[in-house]
């Protein structure tokens, strides 16, 4: 198989899951400041007897992606809370995500006052319930791989799952050695 042709099939590839994946993100109503949308990104790379693809996003849309399972509720992921205490990353993120969403915190008299309980109390919930999946990129990708043609998958031995498990499991490593 050309080298070409090769190169502009992954091209393609990319492309496709790369704008779906944003199309899923905006219809979904998962934007907030929309760093996570900004941040995929993909390269495809041919060389005389192989080929690299790689995506690659904000470390928490891996867990948007897949979910997270809760104490109290599983959410058929791979990925679960270890303890019930938010870091100070979560509790920024938190911050930044209720801006987005207009949500402040309120004393009983209707003044606005420090929304770190309100914050506590949201992450407290997440823990409780986890995160829902929303394949947002898993799906845009699995549907791509099945237009992919048959000759480059037989000639380079491609496997969906294990390419996406990859994909996963080098974005939750950039994201352990980020912090």
């Amino acid at each position: 198989m050309e080298k070409q042709r090769v190169e502009k099939e992954l091209l393609k590839f990319r492309d496709l899951v790369i704008n779906e994946s944003k199309q899923n993100l905006k219809r979904m109503n998962k934007i907030g400041k929309g760093t996570l949308l900004n941040s995929i990104k993909g390269t495809a790379k041919v060389s005389k007897n192989s080929i690299e693809l790689n995506f690659s996003m904000e470390g928490y849309g891996v867990f948007q992606d897949q979910g997270v399972n809760g104490m109290s509720q599983h959410r058929n992921s791979p990925f679960k809370f270890r303890k019930g205490v938010p870091n100070k990353m979560m509790l920024q993120s938190l911050g930044v995500w209720m801006k987005a969403k207009g949500i402040q915190a309120r004393s009983k008299d209707g003044k606005f006052k420090n929304s770190t309980g309100l914050k506590f109390a949201i992450a407290r919930n997440i823990f409780k319930r986890g995160i829902k999946r929303s394949l947002f990129f898993t799906k845009p990708f699995m549907k791509a791989f099945k237009g992919l043609s048959n000759e480059l998958i037989e000639a380079y031995g491609l496997d969906a799952k294990d390419m996406l498990s990859k994909q996963f499991d080098e974005m939750i490593k950039e994201l352990n050695t980020t912090k």
